[in-house]
This record gives structure tokens, sequence and C-alpha cells, in this order.
């Protein structure tokens, strides 16, 4: 599964082998929406595909859903009103969700209206005669009372004017341009006429925003259309259809089968994104000549009786009296940005405000921490604060007096508030993630960092030393000077915890912990459960992600641009390389080779500043609520790096049943380290991107369960599923 040109330098080959030959795809952008389709203007919701679910049922579901939600939150009498002027809802298109959504107010009884330029079931209804419209997962039930069940455009229409037949849903054409709050209700603004007030609005308009450019000379040609409404009218007709998805591949059918010369270009490498059985129907009418079908192909411009295709680097002229541009719609962006929504990743001039504010609370925060602004200013100091209390502590020996010195240094509260963080938003994430493998991920990663990563180091070690528990072998060789922070290492491999082995002498046991720790243990959980098992089970860094960060995974940017940054963590790593040689050959040589400018220049220098304050601190958790949580572990931690490594050898898989796949990218749109899953699991390959951190955001999102984890043998073929369901719960 090769998406990219195999470099001839040793270097490029080396980054393409590693991470830079899987595909990089980039999520739509789609408006900011909540379980529930609730958005960041209070009572606007949003339903349908534009939650990113291309599918009715979903819609008819999340438009139930919504106006459940709105029935529940207006039940409130101070959430109602006797004003006749202001409606308790206003639903905004006149498709399955919003009809859904129709049918739950009627039935609660709320004063509500739709409007809808164009008539109900518009999208529908100018499908192509006999279009297949896929209604599954077939098990699904939607919420409300509106239900689908047909699987070809006339019969589905039939199937819904059944159920709505005598049922009164207020319906008004007209334009919407935008939604505004005012106060304690939603001013729906309409084109030429007076605005519409409500408590609450649903949008439930699609992707209904404007087609997408072809972006080639004659375009605007009245022989290019961007829907198909008959293929009976293109019989003997030379038609070039544009497009590699559904929509493409089911014109391109029915008018080759309606007598049409059909030409299908498609500027990807396959099929991919559409259902296999439509790919596979292309396939088989271009292999009996009854179409012709062009992949990775250019279209370069359209002339009045033909058009040039340029395929794998040939320029082809090819005649067409027709032209089906059907490579998608843009979601109406335009129209969500007016009336407040937030857009996945887009920044306002607030959220720079705030991204600028929260970096520099950081970078105090970990200056204080890191680099002894706590002795700068004295004030600052936890030391001072807590002195009257330790004049209180009678036995030097006591817990109180040890918590109490622990308490001294900001070390401690930085390690409180992180652990805090850990365990307070890991029970908001098991709350919204109801799946068994996340209890159990975010109660062992809580577990991991409360007791060996906090209480370890922090209390237990300094209170057993005081009381002489500890061997003084095992002392002197592990906390030399009681430096019970080494004690983080038994955790943190290296080279992310670099400080137990980059030492001005070698201490032994760290060394032969920290070799079996990053080349024995590591490896063989990579091999077997692949780097996530590490990364996302078992690392402090991976904890305040998939638990502080979980809300904010979708902030993660994609793209080549993007993957190519990964690559920094490999640079930090071959730092960490040269900074052990440089190491070593200052304890074997120290009179070539002084230890402590070593120690000097590397570590107090480089590596405490530049990787511990600036790139694992400052960035890594100041973008935490811009770029998502996994920032510093994506890009520049260095036991990621070398796990990379290891992770193309490994058996773990994301195990893809491609059949069930719509290309929906809800996968992908959820990956805190940039993979694109969907490029997998619509070509039917197992993901094998070492970037995975098992953190299952993919499989739980999947609406139609196409992903599992798994193990793969020698030649990529499904040995075994994990048995911890990373699935919603039943």
């Amino acid at each position: 599964m090769n998406y990219a040109t195999v470099p001839t330098s040793w270097l490029g080959r080396f980054a393409h082998w590693l991470h830079l030959q899987w595909p990089a795809g980039v999520p739509e952008r789609l408006p900011v929406v909540d379980a529930e389709g609730g958005t960041r203007v209070p009572g606007l919701y949003i339903v349908g595909d534009l939650t990113g679910i291309p599918l009715l049922k979903f819609a008819l579901d999340s438009g139930a859903r919504a106006a459940q939600r709105s029935v529940k939150e207006l039940a409130n009498s101070s959430q109602r009103t006797t004003d006749p002027a202001v409606l308790d809802v206003v639903i905004i298109g006149g498709g399955v969700a919003g009809l859904g959504a129709a049918m739950e107010l009627r039935k609660a009884g709320l004063r509500f209206i739709i409007i809808e330029s164009n008539q109900r079931l518009a999208t529908l209804a100018n499908f192509p005669a006999g279009k297949p419209i896929f209604t599954y997962p077939v098990d699904m039930r939607p919420a409300g009372d509106l239900q689908v069940t047909a699987g070809v455009k006339e019969e589905l229409i039939a199937e819904l004017e059944d159920q709505l037949r005598g049922v009164e849903l207020p319906l008004r054409q007209a334009t919407v341009t935008h939604v505004e709050r005012r106060n304690d209700h939603l001013a729906v603004m309409l084109a030429d006429q007076e605005p519409l007030r409500a408590r609450r609005v649903i949008i439930a308009i699609g992707r209904s925003g404007n087609y997408r450019r072809l972006g080639v000379p004659g375009e605007d040609s009245p022989m290019v259309v961007n829907r198909l409404h008959d293929p009976a009218a293109y019989s003997g007709r030379d038609l070039l259809v544009v497009g590699g998805g559904d929509s493409a591949c089911e014109a391109a059918i029915a008018c080759a089968e309606a007598g049409a010369r059909v030409t299908l270009a498609h500027r990807g490498n396959d099929l991919a994104r559409a259902k296999p059985e439509n790919a596979e129907r292309v396939v088989a009418l271009a292999s009996a000549g009854r179409l012709q079908l062009r992949l990775a192909a250019r279209l370069r411009r359209i002339d009045a009786d033909a058009v040039l295709l340029t395929t794998s680097g040939k320029e082809e002229r090819i005649p067409t009296q027709a032209v089906l541009s059907l490579i998608g719609r843009e979601a109406p962006l335009g129209f969500l940005r007016r009336s407040g929504v937030a857009i996945r990743g887009e920044f306002s001039p607030l959220g720079y405000v705030g991204l600028s504010g929260f970096l520099l609370a950081i970078t105090l925060l970990y200056a204080w921490k890191s680099l002894g602004l706590a002795y700068v200013a004295g004030w600052l100091n936890p030391g001072v604060w807590l002195a009257p209390l330790k004049a209180m502590a009678q036995d030097p020996s006591s817990l109180f007096n040890i918590v109490l010195n622990s308490a001294s240094g900001p070390s401690f509260w930085i390690t409180v508030a992180y652990s805090a963080a850990v365990v307070g938003f890991g029970i908001d994430r098991m709350r919204r993630r109801r799946t068994t493998y996340v209890r159990v991920q975010t109660a062992t990663l809580m577990s991991i960092q409360v007791l060996p990563l906090f209480l370890l180091p922090e209390i237990l070690l300094p209170w057993a030393g005081a009381n002489d528990l500890i061997p003084q072998a095992l002392r002197d060789n592990l906390f030399p000077g009681d430096s019970w922070w080494r004690a983080y290492g038994f955790i943190l491999a290296w080279p992310l915890m670099a400080w137990n082995v980059f030492t001005e002498q070698p201490y032994v046991w760290w060394l032969v912990i920290s070799f079996v720790q990053t080349f024995v243990i590591i490896p063989l959980m990579v091999w077997r459960w692949g780097k996530g098992a590490y990364c996302g089970w078992v690392c402090s860094c991976g904890a305040l992600a998939e638990t502080m960060g979980d809300r904010h995974r979708e902030k993660m940017p994609h793209g080549k641009r993007w993957n190519r940054l990964n690559l920094v963590g490999q640079v930090v790593l071959a730092s960490a390389a040269v900074i052990l040689i440089l190491h070593i050959i200052s304890w074997i040589w120290p009179a070539v080779l002084s230890p402590s400018a070593v120690q000097s220049i590397t570590m107090k220098g480089y590596w405490k500043h530049a990787v511990d304050w600036l790139l694992a601190g400052v960035l890594g958790t100041g973008l935490y609520f811009w770029l998502s949580g996994r920032v510093w572990c994506r890009f520049a931690c260095p036991l990621a790096a070398l796990m990379h490594i290891y992770a193309r050898f490994s058996r773990f898989r994301i195990v893809v049943e491609q059949k069930k796949c719509i290309s929906c990218n809800a996968c992908t749109s959820v990956c805190h380290q940039g993979i694109d899953v969907m490029a997998f699991a619509s070509r039917g390959k197992n993901m094998e991107d070492p970037q995975c951190v098992r953190c299952s955001a993919c499989v739980q999102t999947c609406p139609t369960g196409v992903l599992q984890f798994g193990r793969v043998d020698g030649e990529n073929r499904v040995m075994k599923l994990d048995t911890l369901s990373a699935r919603p719960d039943a």
C-alpha cells in the first residue's frame, strides 16, 4: 500500500519506509457538534449529513434525538414562552433528518415550523431514477417514529410519504441566510422576509453548499452539469463522468446501461471511496468494453466537443458531448460561520488570543518547575508557604514531615496537578466513551499515574528512606544522594526518561534497567500489541493525552506536510543517541572528554531546555486545547520515535471489514495521531501506520463497525481479534 514515490537518498528512503509511504488524507471541514448535535451556540443543533455520517438511518436518528433534547430542555417552564411570535423550535431543512425531528416535536405538542428552500425530501427526489439507497446498518432502529427500510429511491420516497400521510407538519418555503443568537431566543434570518424567532433551532440541511468546482477551463460550459436526473437522456451520446465516489460510479453504471458511451475519470489510483459493489460493477463494465475507466486521471480542459485528460502522465483527447461533474459538494461553511458555529480546524481571533494566553501560562508553569523561577522570585517558592507547617513537625521521619518536604518544591505541585487532571478527565472520558476497552485502559492509566508516577517517588520512597526501610545497596545504586525522583524511571523508559542514563558517572543499575525496558520489554510489547501498548496504556504523556486531551482529538492536523513533521522525533532520538555516545566516551576516557562538560552542554543545556522544557512541556501541553493532546507524542517524543521503528515489525493491526465501510471519514477525523484510517478501511487494507497509539477512538466512532483491533501473521493474514471490545457497549 504505497502512496508516495520512493526517494533516492538513504535518509529519504528511511523516512518513506518509516512513515511517509502511508496515505495522508485530510478530513473534510465540518461543524463542531457534540454527541447530540449541540454546537457552541446555545440552543442551536446540527443533525443529519453535516455531522459527518452520510447514512439515512443516522440522519433520522440524529434529527429525532435533537428534537427529544429540545423537548426535554423546553419542558422547564422558564424556557417556554407565551409570546405567539416566538416558536419553540424552527427546523431548517425538510429532508429525512428534519422530518424525523418534526415528528418528535409534533408528538410532544411543541410549536414549530420547517423552513425549506425547495420541497420536502427534495434531495431524495433529485436522485437519479432507480438509484440504490443504502439504509444500513440493517439491525439499527433510529430514534423516533420515522423509519426506513427500502433500498431504491422511488420505494424509499414512497415508504416515507406513507408514514407522513395525514400528518400535519407545517412547512414554509424560504431561504435562510443565517441564525443569530438574541438574548433568550434565536433569530432565523430569511432572505427578503422578516426573521423567525424561536427558543431552539435544528439545522438539517445536509451538505447543501456549493458544488465543488473542477478548476479547469471550460467548466462553466452548458455541457457541464452537477446532477444526473435521467440516465436515458444520455443514450447514444459521449459522456464523461468525473469522480470516484458512489455518486460518480452509480451515474457511470446507470448511463452505460442506458446506452451512453461513458468514460469515468478519477484522479485516484482506485475506486476505494465507492462502496465495493459499485466499484466492482464499474470494473466489470470496463472489462466488458461497455465503459472506459481512467484512473490517476487529471482533467485539463473542457472544449465544445472533447475534453483533455492527463492519465499517468500521458495526454488524451476524448470526444465528449456532455460532462457530469460528481465530485461532491462543499459543506455550507459560510452559512455556519455567519451563524457562529465553530468549524473543525478553524481558529477565530478569540481562539488565537486564548492560545497565546494559555501558552504563556504553561510557559510560566514549566519555568517555575524546570528553570528555577521559584527561586528567582521567593514568593513563588512553596517552601516559603509551608514554613509554618514545617515548624510544627516534630518527627523528621513522619509521613507528615515527608509530605511537607516533598511539597516544598514546585515539581511536587506540578505532579499533583498532572495526576489530578489524569484522574478527573479520565472519569469524564469513561462516562462519555462507554466501551469496555476505554474503561480498562483509562483505569490502568489513572492507576499508573497515581501510584508509581506520583505516590512512589514523591511520598512513599522518601518516607521509606527516612525510616531506613530501603536496603543500603539499593539506595546507593538506584537513588544516590536520596534522589528519589529517579523512581520515575521504573515506568518512563529511556530516552523519554533520560536523566537516569545521561549522568556524570554511570549508574550501572539504571543502565541495566533502562536497557531492558527500551530494548527488550518495549519491543516485545510493540511486536505483540503495537506502539500503543506503551504509549496508550503506560506512559504518563499518553495518560494526559487520552484523558485531558480526549475532547480535543479532532483538532489534530492531517496531511502530508504535517506527516513530515513526525520526523522531528527521529531528530530528537538521533540527538539522544549522540548524547549517549558522548557520555560513554566521557565515562571511559574522562581525561579526553570531561563528564561535567558533557553534562553541562548536553543535559543541563540542550536537553533540559529544548526537549524537557520547550518540546515536552510548553508546546506539548500548551497546544492541548488547540491541536489535540498528542502534539508531543506524535511529533517530538524520542521514545515514540524509537517505537515507530519497532512498530514497523509489529503484528498489531487495526483490522478492517471493507464491505461495511461507507467512506464517511469519521475514523480519520478522530485520530489524534493524524493517521488517514479511512484510506486503509475503504481499500480493505488492515491499518499498519506505526503512529497508532491504540486510543480506540476510530473503532468506537465508526458508525458501521468496520474496525477492530487484532493481530496478523507474516503474510498479513488476520490471526486473532482482540477480546477487549473497543466498540460501544450494547
